[in-house]
């Protein structure tokens, strides 16, 4: 029998194997001191990351830099191409990219569905916090918000705003309705007819402006948009309609100068402090709260003036947005905004942005994350009063 060398051999003495190979020699034992030396490194490393906040292991984002270069913004479009809010989109954001530090590439990208709510959930379900995706946020998206639908999964207090552009509007009748002035909206033998779209998106402004009024008036919806409710007004089928300020020349103005219609209100605007002040692109027209003053002899308040009020501020003065997750980094959320009102005010923009914007500011100064927080804080009794009166008055239950 051929007798087998002890395991207890020396380090480095060869052996054979059972396939006739020569075995390497063991490596050597980590000597006590080697072992301690780094079970002590890896302690500095987790002490390190304890201290500086993970960062060791999370770099800081590359658009915490003052960078954006190699990067690409791109914009979640929540709604189908080529409508206003798109057409919006694409311009600001191909503006923007020549003012952010870095010349960042530009994508749109539409994610239609749901009235805007399921291109909204996804974004602040899973968008990046470095900055480079952005959220186009528009009164389609913040109504469905404030109604507390049920398909809604996402808040704008989980959101910033970088930058904010308004519009206006007026709200017209018929003149062979029997309407002269804002006296014929109330006390009728015949209620006024509006035309609507839907009462759980942009109408709802318009809506609430009604009741505050006291306005005799009811309501058909299923129009497939503003414009085909200006014809059915011009048609006789409808008395009351409204228009925003982007197709007010080519709606409103030629049949008003002709006497077929009579402009009563403008929505107004919000100013800083939070109250109703006259659009600037209709100066001489009343605001919604001065016809109130005006048929009821006192100045507006209470509950319905507080529902105007919020619905004015988030469906029109600050209506269409470019929002990022909250978790963004300071200083890449300040790049864009502070990029964002570099181009708001630069006179040549201006001059280019006159028909997309209607006439409406970039609005990014360094008040603006404030200002908006204030306008879309939404109380529970804004939110009761106006789901009540949907429920109520059109028989619409809020789902």
């Amino acid at each position: 029998m051929t007798s087998s060398k002890s395991s207890l051999e020396p380090p480095g003495t060869s052996r054979e194997g059972s396939v006739g190979q020569t075995e390497q020699p063991d490596p050597p034992k980590h000597s006590r001191r080697t072992v301690l030396a780094a079970v002590g490194a890896f302690a500095l490393l987790g002490t390190a990351t304890t201290v500086l906040g993970g960062s060791l292991l999370n770099p800081p984002s590359s658009t915490e830099d003052g960078d954006f270069s190699g990067e690409t913004l791109e914009f979640l479009i929540p709604l189908a191409s080529g409508g206003g809010t798109d057409t919006w989109a694409r311009f600001i954001g191909t503006e923007l990219t020549n003012y952010v530090p870095g010349r960042p590439g530009f994508a749109p990208v539409n994610e239609a569905g749901g009235e805007g709510i399921l291109g909204t959930n996804r974004f602040a379900r899973s968008a990046k916090t470095d900055g480079t995706e952005l959220l186009v946020g528009t009164a389609s998206t913040v109504v469905p918000w404030v109604l507390g639908r049920s398909a809604v999964k996402y808040s704008f207090e989980d959101l910033k705003p970088v930058v904010v552009n308004g519009t206006g509007g007026v709200i017209y009748a018929r003149a062979e309705a029997g309407v002269a002035g804002l006296q014929d909206l109330i006390n009728r033998d015949t209620p006024l007819e509006f035309g609507g779209i839907s009462a759980t998106g942009l109408d709802i402004t318009t809506l609430v402006a009604f009741d505050l009024l006291e306005a005799d008036v009811t309501s058909t919806f299923g129009f497939e948009g503003r414009g085909p409710v200006n014809l059915a007004l011009q048609r006789g089928e409808i008395d009351v309609d409204y228009q925003t300020t982007s197709a007010y020349a080519s709606a409103v103005a030629g049949i008003a100068k002709e006497g077929k219609a009579v402009v009563l209100m403008s929505f107004g605007q919000l100013n800083d402090a939070g109250e109703v002040i006259r659009d600037p692109n209709f100066p001489d027209v009343p605001t919604v709260a001065e016809a109130y003053e005006t048929l009821h002899g006192k100045k507006p308040s209470g509950e319905k003036y507080e529902a105007y009020k919020t619905l004015l501020g988030l469906t029109y003065t600050y209506q269409k947005g470019l929002w990022v997750p909250q978790e963004t980094p300071e200083n890449a959320y300040r790049l864009l905004r502070e990029s964002s009102e570099k181009l708001g005010t630069d006179p040549g923009f201006q001059e280019k942005a006159s028909k997309v914007l209607g006439g409406y500011p970039l609005v990014a100064d360094s008040g603006v994350a404030d200002r908006v927080r204030d306008a879309y804080t939404v109380s529970s009794s804004v939110r009761s009063y106006v789901t009540g009166l949907l429920a109520d008055k059109y028989n619409i239950h809020v789902e």
